[in-house]
């Protein structure tokens, strides 16, 4: 992520951070083989303070897209997937330089490696563009991992907001999804209170809690 304490948010299309870039690149590696997981979100980061987002675009995406190659290169020596979140610049973050999945898929294709991946944030996407079944369909073959929060709140799925889970997360099934599903959410309460949406999924399906068949047994 940078450096919190000055304002960063991510660096890899930060003009001018690239040694940076990689330095906390290398020890996200290094993290992420100690505790076996294959995917790390490389963080693009915010426009510099000061700055005109339009006039900055053309140098951060030139920026992006060498800093993507080399951590493809990196991480493909690990067996590892990187991944690109577009974080909404209407609530979250107004300075952030990812902010929509058509800009992510667009820059991936300017990347083209394999194991580069759309991290898709339900809660961002519905924010930016809302079409979520659409989107999903549209963009499936590039996601690499999503992640679900409730909108506008960003609590439990369950919790009052825009979001229709049963549906999304049954659609999830009949494309194919086989990933796994963040649950990058600021509870309202208590942890375990909180999964409470969860275990009435699991029985809504059938299953038991921790999602195994009941007929299984």
């Amino acid at each position: 992520p940078g450096d919190p304490k000055a304002g960063e948010l991510g660096l890899a299309a930060v003009p001018g951070r690239q040694a940076a870039f990689r330095e906390g690149l290398e020890a996200a590696v290094r993290y992420a083989r100690a505790v076996g997981c294959p995917r790390i979100h490389v963080m693009a980061g915010r426009v510099p303070l000061g700055t005109d987002r339009a006039a900055v675009a053309g140098e951060m995406e030139t920026t992006f897209i060498e800093n993507l190659r080399y951590a493809a290169d990196l991480l493909s020596q690990e067996d590892m997937i990187g991944l690109l979140e577009p974080i909404n610049n209407r609530i979250t973050d107004p300075r952030y330089y990812l902010n929509t999945p058509h800009q992510a898929a667009a820059i991936l294709e300017k990347v083209g490696r394999p194991n580069l991946k759309l991290q898709l944030d339900l809660f961002h996407c519905q924010i930016m563009d809302g079409n979520l079944s659409r989107n999903l369909e549209t963009y499936f073959p590039l996601i690499g991992h999503i992640q679900i929060a409730q909108v506008p709140g960003r609590h439990e799925p369950d919790s009052p907001g825009e979001l229709n889970f049963p549906y999304i997360f049954e659609f999830l099934e009949s494309l194919g999804y086989t990933g796994y599903v963040g649950c990058e959410y600021a509870p309202k309460g208590e942890t375990l209170e909180g999964l409470g949406w969860l275990r009435s999924y699991w029985e809504s399906r059938g299953l038991q809690h921790g999602g195994t068949s009941k007929a299984a047994k």
